[in-house]
């Protein structure tokens, strides 16, 4: 069962789905904290996936347990929060997202060529193009028990922002600076 108004958004998708740059987004529009799913990876899988190796499902697990712990955090404290990750796997998803009620999974879903070429566009990141292959062979669709948003990465970042407050029935922070 899913909430209406969860405290916790989960981005999901592959790498170069926009799940930073919508987290980022959405933090500024709702005035909730944004936490990139990258920032709970130890040092270990950051220079693997640099090296253009794929992570095996033991480099994952820690990096999940730190995620769920994130948004149990939020949870317990009645506090708003917005996290990236990839969840590719319906596993991994159970993990971060499972039967917690207050906690929304919205899947940022594109095609190979859009997400290549903006995986070939961006600069300084750890995660290269090679790997994508490898994302999508992974990719597990979230099914409809899921209760998934599906958003489309073929719109601009800002109405994929919009689209997902509006279907999720967020109200958008009151603007700063403002009389």
């Amino acid at each position: 069962m899913t909430v209406k108004s969860p405290l916790v958004i989960v981005l999901m998708g592959v790498s170069g789905s926009g799940k930073s740059t919508t987290g980022a987004a959405l933090s500024q529009k709702l005035g909730w904290p944004f936490r990139d799913a990258d920032s709970f990876h130890p040092p270990a899988n950051v220079e693997k996936m640099s090296r253009g190796v794929p992570l095996a499902d033991a480099d994952r697990w820690p990096w999940l347990e730190a995620i769920a712990q994130w948004i149990d955090e939020r949870c317990a404290a009645g506090e708003h929060g917005i996290v990236s990750c990839s969840a590719l796997k319906r596993t991994y998803r159970d993990r971060i997202v499972g039967v917690r009620s207050r906690v929304r999974l919205v899947y940022l879903k594109g095609n190979k060529e859009i997400i290549g070429q903006r995986l070939r566009a961006r600069k300084n990141h750890f995660m290269p193009a090679s790997l994508l292959d490898s994302q999508f062979s992974t990719l597990e669709e979230p099914g409809a028990e899921e209760g998934a948003l599906i958003v489309s990465v073929a719109m601009s970042p800002r109405r994929v922002a919009g689209t997902i407050i509006e279907k999720l029935g967020l109200e958008p922070a009151p603007a700063r600076g403002r009389t």
